[in-house]
């Protein structure tokens, strides 16, 4: 776990260093991250800073990432004060400002996407300017030239590395002609308005490559290992040896992947595995890194470390799954391969037949591409940041698009349709004996200040209640059993079935109330016990007092949610969790999910098997989680969905977090890129039918290469003006 400081995570406050601002995001030993507001404006900076520090042989390891003005340096530990080490690297930010880069370095941040932008627009201006003013024509066709420069270099690269013809050879060509006949406003209007596309296409092209740098940060950075001699030693996890001796305390995160040698502990696997109840686990059992010591101390014997731990290979699978093509403008490269060569053939045939350039170049122009081109990214920024607006982060119009297509849904049971926290749902006395208040007045008692869930809960319970938490004078507390406790003078027992009747309490028909019949049962309880609930035992002075239901409920909008996707959108809903056949069971029938689309007590590779085997069946497949068991699964999944409060993984791996953690804005989501598939429809159609009127013009009476241009980047303009339309939607009052 990091540690965040208070500078960074909790007031962000940015901190001048000698005319540097920064803050530090987060600080452990041998570990530290900046984030350095110039990083995301000065690439020369950023060059200069990961030259300076991986120069010095201190610094193990250092990771730029100039999108998110972040920096992360890992160093080597030794005696000296971690507060010197980061006054070291704070002055190392500043030093940075002013040396010299390393000569001969190519440097490794891209320039701005706008930067291609510049020369076709001035190139237009002055072809503009030339039609009043008399500017030199040779200036103008220079600096048309030097514009074209970049499409000439891409269609030459096309033509000997791929050795096929693309979109930027058609435009080299219709430049060509155009600007031959003396005619240099066309070929700029043409470069200025792909820019711009190519401009908006890039900058909401997903960056993938440092999502997953950080995903180790959610496994346990630090093991206590027992020397030789006896001694405890704190290490680094990742410097644990196999076969080395791991002790965990209460509270702390388990580092390696290996099997009890001594003690026994309560572990909350439910990061790993989805699990919502913590699991005892005794001596020869096997645990796993990244799950967490509720109660108890064990010792450990390692058999995997790192990445070859389950968690390690979770993390593995995530960063080797495919990453799909981001860029918006799949829709137009599609359309521009299978156009290229009709289009050249034709000019060429026109050419052929009249000779006149200006007919060529103008079916040239009239690519049916360039509106495409313009208007699906402008289309898909309108719907993106119409997504933010409720409350829905959709990272990619990849992403978009395929959560238009989606037709099978899986989902994560714990923490996802379920609330993914045990609370108190019901509790009931033996007649005769106690009241509903002294019951949980001394349940409370006994279970204050224990770290399992289920004492939390009763707690929680009798503090939403308004009952006063009692003294406990003594108690004996027994992992994976209850726990005994001295309260007004009197003994109390709180714990499972089995724990009360180790200590000799009959519990009436309690005992096996699953298998009681509800209308004939003798005893006193109604037995009303469900699949989905739990039952904590409740004894005082060796008297059976009565029960305490609890459960992980189901989130408030699930069921409508559920109902809503199945009838209104179609979708084939699938459970898919790591929690045992039971839960999960109850949870689809609670929801209306037919039990043929449960699958249960599944690893994450499992998972992430599921998924394929969806896949495989022709099916497209969103998945929705929000722990480190689900990163796999969300990451071979089409389209992932996670929660803004779900783990740091799994909000890194998703293509859509809910930022208020609702699953009704996934519905909108939906909606939203259904909505935007329709409008990028519509602007195919508003792209093509006009090039394709113009085109027959051209090949018949003729038509100037401006009127072509005219007619091809008007209809380019129409269609980004259409996809603008869920900016200017407006919501209604909430």
């Amino acid at each position: 776990m990091t540690i965040a400081t208070k500078s960074a995570a909790v007031q962000g406050k940015i901190t001048p260093a000698q005319g540097i601002d920064y803050c530090v995001v987060h600080k452990i030993p041998g570990r530290v991250r900046f984030r350095v507001p110039l990083l995301a404006h000065d690439p020369h900076y950023a060059e200069r800073l990961q030259d300076l520090l991986e120069s010095d042989s201190r610094i193990t390891k250092v990771r730029v990432n100039c999108p998110a003005a972040s920096i992360a340096i890992q160093y080597q530990l030794s005696d000296a004060n971690t507060d010197l080490i980061s006054a070291y690297l704070v002055r190392m930010l500043q030093v940075a400002k002013t040396s010299q880069p390393v000569k001969g370095k190519k440097p490794q941040v891209e320039a701005t996407a706008d930067a291609g932008l510049k020369l076709p627009a001035f190139a237009t201006v002055l072809a503009l300017l030339g039609l009043g003013l008399p500017i030199p024509p040779a200036m103008i066709a220079a600096t048309v030239a030097l514009a074209a420069v970049p499409i000439a270099k891409r269609a030459y690269a096309s033509i000997t590395q791929k050795q096929k013809l693309n979109i930027d050879c058609l435009d080299l060509m219709a430049i060509a002609l155009t600007s031959s006949q003396g005619n240099l406003l066309t070929p700029a209007l043409v470069m200025t308005l792909h820019e711009i596309g190519d401009m908006i296409r890039d900058r909401t092209a997903r960056v993938t490559e440092n999502n997953a740098a950080d995903l180790l940060d959610s496994l346990g950075h630090f093991a206590w290992v027992q020397q030789p001699d006896g001694q405890k030693k704190r290490i680094l996890a990742i410097e644990v040896q196999l076969k080395d001796t791991v002790i965990v305390y209460p509270g702390e995160q388990i580092p390696v992947d290996g099997q009890i040698l001594r003690g026994k502990a309560l572990i909350d696997q439910q990061k790993l595995t989805g699990e919502s109840m913590p699991v005892m686990r005794e001596v020869g059992q096997s645990v796993y890194a990244s799950t967490l010591v509720r109660e108890g101390e064990i010792y450990i014997q390692a058999e995997r470390v790192g990445n070859a731990t389950r968690a390690g290979a979770s993390i593995e699978l995530v960063q080797q799954a495919p990453v799909h093509d981001t860029r918006m403008g799949n829709y137009a490269a599609t359309v521009a391969d299978k156009a290229i060569m009709p289009a050249l053939i034709f000019a060429g045939l026109v050419l052929a037949a009249t000779g006149s350039p200006a007919r060529a170049a103008s079916i040239l122009t009239l690519d049916f591409v360039t509106g495409i081109r313009v208007s699906l990214p402008t289309t898909f920024l309108a719907a993106l940041h119409h997504a933010t607006r409720h409350g829905v982060l959709i990272r990619s119009g990849h992403a978009l698009e395929k959560l238009a297509e989606v037709d099978t849904l899986v989902f994560d049971k714990t923490g996802t349709l379920t609330k993914g926290d045990i609370e108190v749902v019901e509790v009931e006395t033996v007649a005769g004996r106690t009241s509903t208040h002294r019951l949980i007045e001394l349940a409370a008692a006994a279970e204050q200040r224990l770290t399992h869930p289920v004492a939390e809960a009763v707690v929680r319970y009798a503090e939403k209640l308004g009952i006063e938490i009692l003294s406990r004078q003594e108690f004996a507390y027994e992992i994976g059993l209850g726990v005994k406790a001295k309260i007004d003078g009197e003994e109390v027992l709180v714990g499972s079935d089995r724990f009360l009747r180790q200590s000799g309490i009959p519990l009436d028909c309690l005992y096996e109330a699953h298998q009681c019949n509800h209308v004939d049962c003798p005893q006193h309880l109604n037995c009303r016990i469900s699949a989905h609930d739990s039952l904590l035992y409740v004894a005082v002075n060796q008297e059976f007092q009565g029960v305490i239901y609890y459960t992980d409920p189901l989130r408030p909008e699930s069921p409508a949610i559920i109902q809503q996707l199945q009838t209104e959108y179609g979708m084939e809903i699938h459970l898919l969790t790591g929690d045992n056949q039971q839960r999960a069971v109850a949870v689809a029938e609670q929801l209306g999910i037919p039990l043929s689309q449960v699958h249960a007590e599944a690893f994450p590779e499992q998972k992430a098997d599921t998924i394929l085997k969806l896949h495989q069946a022709g099916k497209t497949v969103a998945f929705t989680g929000d722990g480190l068991n689900d990163s796999i699964a969300l990451a071979y999944a089409d389209v992932s969905i996670s929660f803004s409060g779900g783990s740091e993984v799994a909000r890194e791996t998703a293509d859509v977090v809910l930022m208020d953690d609702n699953l009704s804005s996934f519905v909108e989501a939906i909606a939203i890129a259904r909505e935007t598939q329709t409008v990028i429809q519509q602007n195919i159609g508003l792209a093509v039918v006009p090039n394709l009127a113009a085109l027959g013009l051209a090949t018949t009476v003729g038509l100037h290469p401006l009127a072509a241009t005219v007619v091809h980047n008007g209809s380019a303009i129409a269609a980004g003006l259409n996809g603008l339309r869920p900016l200017m939607h407006r919501d209604p009052p909430r």
